[in-house]
């Protein structure tokens, strides 16, 4: 919701492992040298152990992305995986070709085991990086170990990298795991940011995430920062977050001591950190008066309301209609009156209000319990052929122009989307009808909508299973995409996912993260 404000492309301080935005502190280089030098050696077996938060994940892409073309790499993020799991996602992770017959271990084995030594032959190392090491049983442990026996008289021809939380170092020290902890040549241990750090790290991120230096923050509010997180980067991520979202509320672009405290106290009201959103917990509201003040209080950080009947009594606005239907409205007859174009175009406080006000009208029509997640504001940049798709209320953010300043910082609210354009809404709550042509010319590229969450972490990737696989699945079935529901998240699926990622501009790496599952909601029936 901020980045438009403070001129950024993205949210600067976002949770996703984003490799752009690494720091690397003396802390992290350290680690980042202790990835290269075991790999680069040959030395085997690799550890680092980090808390929670420190840019573990961050720092695995990091490294990944300095390895060149001779050596081949696999990264696992889920580590609840089973021995022949583990093998299995090395195979596909490291491209080998494989005819599966009996699909035992030892047929896994003996093909990574070739592999392993025809890429050796031709100059090449190989790396296998595992995530959450932490969470690795002892069976798939012993088979990390049996497979760190593949070598020649000289070197190790895999070299494996276990990255963990602190509970790894406890797990490799047991009796039952000697052997093993007795290979590992090469360990580090990833410390929180010094105080010195918290200036660099949190300018490093707004210059990466498009800033242009209109943002300032006070050596006091740094002190404040570093007192809270201890120099943990996920913890500076969700203040400074939630900071830039107060200073937006209060039109200000200094960070204060007074915003960081304010800040503070959010988070640790059980407000968390997000996933490149904006995040709104529901409240429950046991009286009257507590609901009088929330809604005070809502209208004064971003113009959006959460119970339109009450609203209405206090300001006298009209109520957005209701949604009636999930699906692609019917075709608006030539004959109804248009609006001037210019009352179509909304401020962003009205037009972030109404876009609550539908998604909410909308919810109750659908199954989703608002006390059971939060929500978000996404913004996307995609093409406007795609807005045909949409299937949700969402936001046109108009084009800026020289000649037409008051065009600036200005959106279209699209209820839905009919045959023939779509319906827009303007300032009062009524519906216009505009076609086709009216949306092409006022695209603005940018598309915002609400997206309703629950507060994971983790990420779908290649070998995972689950409902929550089985459900990007459908998703992608009913949209037209060439897959099957069958809850594995296999080779079929990592490809339409990225089909689906390249048609929409994101980055197409076949993980469905926090924006390719806003992606998904946006575009599902």
């Amino acid at each position: 919701m901020y980045t438009s404000y403070f001129g950024f492309k993205e949210n600067p301080f976002n949770l996703t492992p984003d490799p752009r935005y690494l720091f690397l502190s003396p802390y992290h280089q350290e680690a980042l040298n202790h990835f290269l030098y075991g790999v680069n050696e040959r030395k085997g077996f690799i550890v680092i152990i980090g808390g929670i938060g420190t840019g573990k994940t961050t720092l695995c892409r990091a490294f990944l992305g300095q390895l060149d073309n001779s050596t081949k790499s696999a990264l696992i993020f889920n580590s609840f995986i089973t021995e022949k799991e583990l093998l299995e996602i090395m195979t596909k992770e490291l491209g080998i070709e494989h005819e599966v017959v009996s699909g035992t271990k030892n047929e896994y084995i003996h093909k990574i085991n070739e592999f392993l030594i025809k890429n050796y032959s031709r100059g090449c190392n190989a790396v296998l990086v595992i995530d959450e090491a932490q969470n690795l049983s002892q069976p798939v442990l012993e088979q990390l170990r049996m497979l760190s026996n593949l070598e020649t008289e000289k070197d190790k021809l895999l070299q494996i990298v276990l990255v963990g939380q602190p509970e790894l170092k406890d797990l490799l020290n047991s009796s039952s795991l000697r052997q093993l902890n007795e290979r590992i040549t090469v360990r580090h241990e990833l410390r929180p940011l010094d105080r010195k750090d918290i200036q660099g790290y949190v300018e490093h991120r707004l210059v990466v995430g498009g800033g242009n230096g209109n943002v300032r923050f006070s050596n006091a509010a740094f002190s404040s920062i570093y007192k809270y997180s201890q120099g943990n980067p996920r913890r500076i991520n969700a203040v400074c977050d939630r900071a830039l979202l107060i200073a937006y509320t209060k039109e200000k672009h200094s960070i204060s001591k007074g915003m960081i405290k304010e800040a503070i106290g959010e988070i640790s009201g059980d407000i968390t950190g997000r996933h490149d959103l904006m995040v709104w917990p529901w409240v429950r509201i046991v009286s009257f008066t507590v609901l009088l003040l929330i809604l005070f209080l809502v209208a004064g950080f971003a113009g959006w309301n959460f119970r339109e009947d009450i609203f209405k009594i206090f300001s006298g606005r009209e109520k957005i209609p209701v949604i009636t239907t999930r699906n692609v409205l019917p075709i608006v007859p030539k004959h109804e009156k248009e609006a001037p174009a210019q009352t179509l175009f909304l401020d962003e406080k009205t037009s972030l209000s109404g876009l609550f006000d539908l998604f909410h009208n909308e919810t109750k029509q659908g199954n989703y319990a608002l006390n059971e997640g939060h929500l978000g504001l996404m913004i996307f940049t995609m093409e406007p052929n795609h807005y045909v798709m949409f299937k949700k209320p969402f936001r046109v953010h108009l084009p800026n122009s020289s000649n037409d300043s008051w065009k600036s910082n200005r959106y279209i609210l699209i209820r839905g989307i009919t045959e023939g354009g779509a319906i827009v809404v303007d300032a009062e709550g009524k519906e216009w009808p505009v076609s086709k042509e009216f949306i092409l010319n006022h695209w603005g590229q940018k598309v915002s909508w609400v997206y309703p969450y629950e507060n994971k972490s983790s990420d779908l990737t290649k070998g995972m299973r689950g409902r929550d696989v089985l459900r990007v699945q459908r998703i992608l079935k009913e949209i037209g995409y060439s897959i099957e529901s069958t809850g594995t998240y296999d080779e079929t699926t990592f490809l339409e996912v990225m089909k689906l990622q390249r048609h929409f501009g994101l980055v197409a790496d076949g993980i469905v993260g926090s924006r390719t599952r806003a992606l998904l909601y946006l575009i599902s029936p």
